[in-house]
């Protein structure tokens, strides 16, 4: 084991995991406010206290800023159906953008790269790449200038 693949994950990185479970759990689930579905689903699984910041905040921005991140998505890929997309792939998108774009202490560089992890560990083989081709393409258009 290289000692790369030996260190434990940073915690942001865990909570993103963590955080892409709740969020896959809801939509599948159907069940009212995210708030309260991640609440009840986090009754029942042990998630270390040191995650809990992180995966509140993504949360928090997944469902404060759905409609923009999700509308953002559908002018990104105009030929795709966001409910087409596989639910994984659809989630991390929407971390992946929410980092992007609303969570200042998340470079942007850092953003893209959690999420293509995300895909790597929880998508297809087609997902890394799909989701870094989606969130480069916002960067890009969004932050033009720093890109």
């Amino acid at each position: 084991m290289s000692e790369r693949t030996s260190r434990p994950p940073h915690t942001r990185s865990r909570a993103r995991s963590w955080a892409l479970q709740l969020l896959y759990g809801w939509e599948i689930t159907g069940e009212g406010a995210l708030a309260a579905h991640a609440a009840r689903a986090l009754e029942h699984r042990r998630i270390s206290p040191r995650y809990r910041p992180h995966v509140d905040r993504i949360l928090s921005l997944v469902e404060s800023k759905r409609e923009a991140i999700d509308r953002l998505l559908g002018e990104t890929m105009p030929n795709w159906k966001l409910g087409r997309l596989d639910a994984i792939d659809r989630n991390i998108l929407r971390i992946g953008i929410a980092e992007l774009l609303y969570a200042d202490e998340v470079p942007p560089k850092v953003a893209i790269h959690e999420a293509i992890l995300l895909a790597g560990r929880y998508g297809s083989a087609e997902s890394p790449r799909f989701v870094n081709g989606v969130l480069d393409a916002i960067h890009r258009k969004v932050a033009p200038s720093s890109v």
